[in-house]
C-alpha cells in the first residue's frame, strides 16, 4: 500500500458504501492503484460523509467514480476488513443505471490522492481472471462472481 493511501485512509474506521451495478451480464468495476502491489479492482463506493445518508453516498459516489446516475434497487450485505492499517465496514447495494455514459472518474476526497485508473464494465470470466490479491475479497467469498449478488448477510475479510 502506498504511503499516501495509509495516511489517509489508515488508522481509523471508514463505512463506506458499494455499489453492485449489472449491465448486459457485466458488472461495473474500478480500478485502484496504491492499496496493493499493481491494480485492484472492486466495485465502485466510498466513504459516507458526516449527516449524509448510506444511500445518498452511493449515488455521489458512482456520480464521481463512473459518471453514472443510478437508481438504488435493495439492499445486499455486509463486510468488514480489518488489515492493519486499514478498517472499513462496507454497505453493498444492488444499483441500475439511469442516466449518464461510464468514465473515469476521481476520487475528491480533500488531501486524498487520485487513485482511480479506470472504470469499465467486466465479463464474469473476466473477473474471475483477476489474481486474488488484485481484487475486492468479496469475490472470495463466492465461487463465481457472478454469485455476488446472491451473498446476503455479513461478511468478515
Amino acid at each position: 500500500m502506498e504511503k499516501s493511501v495509509h495516511s489517509y485512509y489508515g488508522n481509523r474506521l471508514r463505512v463506506r458504501t458499494c455499489g453492485v451495478c449489472i449491465t448486459n451480464e457485466k458488472l461495473l468495476m474500478v480500478n485502484h492503484s496504491g492499496i496493493t502491489e499493481g491494480n485492484f479492482w472492486a466495485p465502485p463506493g466510498g466513504g459516507i460523509q458526516l449527516n449524509e445518508s448510506a444511500t445518498d453516498c452511493l449515488k455521489r459516489e458512482l456520480a464521481e467514480e463512473t459518471g453514472l446516475t443510478v437508481d438504488i434497487k435493495k439492499f445486499l450485505f455486509t463486510c468488514e476488513l480489518i488489515r492493519e492499517p486499514l478498517h472499513s465496514i462496507e454497505l453493498f447495494f444492488l444499483v441500475s443505471p439511469t442516466a449518464g455514459l461510464i468514465k473515469t472518474g476521481n476520487d475528491p476526497e480533500p488531501g486524498s490522492p487520485s487513485i482511480i485508473q479506470d472504470v469499465k464494465y467486466m465479463a464474469w470470466d473476466e473477473i474471475a481472471s483477476i489474481p486474488s490479491n488484485q481484487i475486492h475479497g468479496i469475490f472470495h467469498q463466492v465461487d463465481h462472481p457472478s454469485k455476488i449478488i446472491s451473498l446476503y448477510g455479513y461478511f468478515k475479510l
